[in-house]
């Protein structure tokens, strides 16, 4: 049970969302006294966010859930600049073309799990840009700039971070801080909004908004933001072995991002159900009394669940099924991610290596796929790979049309000839 008395912070805390607030009884109150409405922003610099941006998308979630009013801003503005927060480079400048492109590919995902509309607790999309990019130079500087002190952003982890790697910081991005305390405020201002949150390595950026929100007289600005996750074997999450874990299905089909949950760590399912599904928190602590082989049902719990707020219900329970058939009943299911490669190509022989990393991406590298055989890592049609020349040809497609390359047990994918 948590001490907080308003169902937003109740939720957020019993769930394990909660890393610091900058006032965590005046928030509290706020949000029994009056219509609290917050936000998240989120910097353009890929098509598409990835799972280290769910437990924010998932904060603002409960938000709305308990009658609160959500904005998602989109970052057209601070983009231009990049944050420099946990880098330890100048992020690649990206044309304006690019960010447009890469806002519009990222805003659907919102969609799947806030209601947006006129309404009261409807939630907003917002775009910095509107704002930020007709600023007067000489006047923001006067107006704005003149409250940041120099010695209290160079204290900031973000900067601090930076330099005490010798790595070099551009002017330019020492400037984000003062762009992302600038949008709190001008989001006050358009919106009403009194409450940031994000990950705790915002923290300085975001109480950097309050502090100026004050300094520029307004009212109480508050700051909340949740644990940057790591898992139980101390690794970053978010990362898979073939790279990002993206959130757009053009970019990690459903079935990948379904074994993506599947692969949790015993460690971190129970907190992983919390944090990433909406199952309420009594049928959570059913799964948790589950022990030894049987976790694994509360891993497909997790994987469904988290996959069907992301991908639809229909998406979730096809992947589970086609993760049913492959691995419980060792059929090959034509649901599996699946490569077309020129029929011609597999009549003259296609090179095992070739296969696993140029054509499906299994593997980085010819190398990786060499080193990968002598473990016995590699599987055509769920036979081991013994021989790096093995040459595929059409007498490895199976009955379903297809040949199966399997890394390890969890990888699969369909190359199909066309």
């Amino acid at each position: 049970m948590s001490d907080y008395k308003s169902d937003f912070l109740h939720v957020l805390s019993t769930r394990g969302y909660i890393y610091q607030i900058s006032d965590a009884a005046g928030l509290d109150q706020a949000a029994l006294d009056q219509h609290v409405i917050a936000y998240v922003g989120y910097d353009c610099t890929a098509p598409s966010l990835h799972v280290g941006h769910l437990l924010s998308i998932m904060m603002m979630h409960w938000l709305q859930q308990t009658g609160q009013k959500p904005i998602a801003l989109m970052g057209g503005g601070t983009t231009r600049v990049g944050d420099p927060s946990g880098r330890d480079e100048t992020r690649r400048i990206l044309t304006y073309e690019q960010i447009e492109a890469n806002k519009q590919s990222i805003k659907g995902t919102f969609t799947k799990f806030l209601s947006f509309g006129e309404g009261k607790g409807d939630a907003v999309m917002a775009d910095n840009a509107e704002w930020l990019a007709t600023l007067n130079y000489i006047e923001f500087l006067r107006d704005v700039g003149r409250h940041f002190s120099i010695n209290r952003m160079l204290s900031m982890d973000s900067v601090k971070l930076r330099l005490e790697r010798d790595q070099e910081m551009s002017f330019l991005e020492f400037n984000y801080m003062i762009l992302q305390a600038y949008d709190f405020v001008e989001l006050h201002r358009h919106y009403g909004c009194i409450l940031q949150m994000g990950g705790s390595d915002q923290w300085g950026n975001i109480v950097s908004g309050t502090d100026l929100g004050r300094r520029l007289g307004t009212a109480q600005l508050y700051a909340l933001t949740c644990p940057l996750i790591t898992t139980s074997s101390g690794a970053k999450m978010g990362k898979s072995a073939s790279g990002a874990v993206w959130l757009n299905a053009d970019l990690m089909a459903p079935y990948e991002y379904w074994q993506f949950w599947r692969n949790t760590e015993d460690g971190d399912v129970i907190r992983f159900l919390k944090l990433f599904t909406t199952l309420p928190l009594p049928e959570i602590d059913r799964l948790a009394a589950l022990k030894g082989a049987d976790v694994n049902e509360a891993k497909k719990v997790l994987a469904t669940e988290a996959t069907a707020l992301l991908h639809g219900r229909a998406a979730a329970e096809q992947a589970a099924s086609t993760a049913r058939a492959t691995f419980e009943e060792g059929t090959l299911s034509a649901t599996l991610p699946t490569v077309e490669v020129p029929k011609a190509e597999i009549e003259n022989g296609l090179g095992v290596l070739s296969a696993f990393a140029e054509k499906t991406g299994l593997v980085a590298s010819n190398g990786e796929a060499r080193r990968q055989i002598k473990g016995g890592g590699l599987k055509v049609n769920d036979e081991t790979v013994t021989d790096e020349k093995m040459v595929l040809t059409l007498k490895h497609v199976t009955p379903q049309g297809a040949i199966k390359l399997s890394l390890g047990r969890k990888k699969h994918v369909l190359i199909k000839p066309v």
